[in-house]
């Protein structure tokens, strides 16, 4: 598989700037790879990297160019909700959660790394990885 057909989770942008070294090694790894994120990821990134790591504005908009200079960015759109409302009642995620399954199945990704999502689940052509215990 491809890294262009990988999608990652917000909880992957964030530990591009952890603490925890192993981590941030495999998230930038996978973020170089290129990929897929939705602009919910972004907006996720920005408001938990400034209201819990107390990152200023410029150092967020710092790594997001970052992000968005190697990944494809995906918009919210109706036609997102209306998938995301869909996963919610099938599978029983949180809207958030099938926002971003959403956006991903919407983008044809194969794969969605995630460390807050039950691994090696398969939801339709996707199936959620935990990049940190691969």
């Amino acid at each position: 598989m491809s890294e262009a057909e990988a999608f990652h989770d917000t909880n992957i942008l964030l530990y591009l700037v952890s603490a925890d070294a192993a981590k941030a090694d495999v998230a930038e790894a996978l973020i170089a790879g290129g990929g897929h994120v939705s602009v919910q990821v972004l907006n996720e990134f920005a408001s938990i990297a400034t209201r819990k790591f107390g990152m200023t504005w410029a150092a967020v908009a710092d790594v997001l160019e970052v992000v968005r200079n190697v990944c494809r960015v995906h918009p919210l759109s109706p036609e997102t909700h209306d998938g995301a409302r869909a996963i919610a009642e099938r599978y029983g995620y949180a809207l958030y959660d099938a926002s971003i399954i959403a956006a991903a199945l919407m983008a044809h990704c194969k794969v969605l790394y995630s460390e807050n999502l039950p691994a090696d689940r398969k939801i339709e052509a996707l199936t959620v990885r935990n990049p940190f215990h691969e």
